[in-house]
């Protein structure tokens, strides 16, 4: 199952010139709430840091049958790419 997340306020607020398709490490909490839609890009942004790209701010509420292992909703997670497209 493939799902795709847009920020579609990025594409109003800012100039897109490049786009690029990336995984992102998640926790299993994580996946069940983003399957459910609920999910925010309002505040995020990326930055690189170690030769990683790392993406800050996205809302990820926690998960409601999640024990005492469920994810903080904010906190940074790694994007998957390959190093071409990192090097760009």
């Amino acid at each position: 199952m493939v799902k795709e997340m847009n920020n579609r306020q990025a594409y109003f607020n800012y100039a897109i010139e490049d786009k690029f398709v990336a995984g992102v490490a998640l926790m299993g909490t994580e996946v069940k709430s983003i399957r459910e839609g609920k999910v925010s890009f309002n505040d995020a942004f990326c930055l690189f840091e170690r030769h990683e790209l790392w993406m800050r701010g996205v809302y990820i509420a926690e998960y409601k049958l999640g024990t005492t292992n469920n994810h903080i909703a904010v906190h940074d997670r790694k994007l998957l790419l390959h190093k071409k497209e990192l090097k760009k």
